[in-house]
């Protein structure tokens, strides 16, 4: 990911937590010189290993953890992101552009082959995507319904060597045009839009160390 100094984000709390606020990524591997890519929910273990690992599953008829097992892959999350107008700066001699976070993380794929872990892997999931529900839905199925389920899944974990995050939100303009471009994303009203808005706001684009 091309990255300007100055939209870089390697702190590696920050990024962690945004994996955890944007969990739904895609992963991207190669296969006989092909490129193949899933559309998947991950959970991050930030305690494993030096720069966290990512825990996930996919359906066994998706071929892509065939080839992916052991190889190098790359799961990108997306934040919000927002169209920038050149008018709202209301300055000479600029352009438009787009206003994003993105986190690229990467890791050679394991497979996790044993049930007992599986199954505990997709209680863990369960219990992190319903916990904002008043009522949260639990795994308390029968043994042989929760059975069938792991032999329809694989689940993996990705030791993560390397993670990248960007952070672009107009930090390479002056103060007064970044209050502004906060005041018309705001008016737009849209999550994407106040998304921004509120990142742009609090200067969260992490460290740089």
């Amino acid at each position: 990911m091309y990255i300007p100094p100055l939209f870089a984000n390697s702190d590696l709390t920050a990024l962690h937590d945004a994996i955890e606020r944007y969990p739904f990524a895609t992963l991207v591997s190669s296969s006989a010189g092909n490129m193949e890519a899933s559309h998947l929910p991950f959970l991050i273990d930030r305690q494993a290993g030096p720069n966290g690992t990512l825990l996930g599953h996919m359906a066994r008829a998706n071929l892509q953890w065939r080839d992916a097992a052991g190889q190098e892959v790359l799961t990108i999350f997306s934040g919000p992101h927002a169209y920038i107008s050149p008018q709202w700066y209301e300055a000479p001699q600029v352009v438009p552009t787009w206003n994003y976070v993105a986190i690229h993380a990467y890791g050679s794929l394991e497979l996790i082959d044993d049930p007992a872990e599986v199954e505990a892997l997709l209680h863990r999931t369960v219990s992190v995507f319903e916990a904002n529900r008043a009522s949260p839905w639990r795994m308390d199925e029968p043994a042989e319904f929760v059975e069938r389920l792991i032999r329809q899944i694989v689940a993996f974990r990705i030791p993560l060597s390397r993670v990248e995050g960007k952070w672009k939100l107009n930090q390479n303009r002056p103060a007064e045009q970044r209050e502004r471009v906060v005041a018309r994303l705001t008016e737009q009203g849209d999550e994407n839009s106040v998304g921004i808005a509120k990142l742009i706001r609090l200067g969260d684009n992490g460290s740089h160390g």
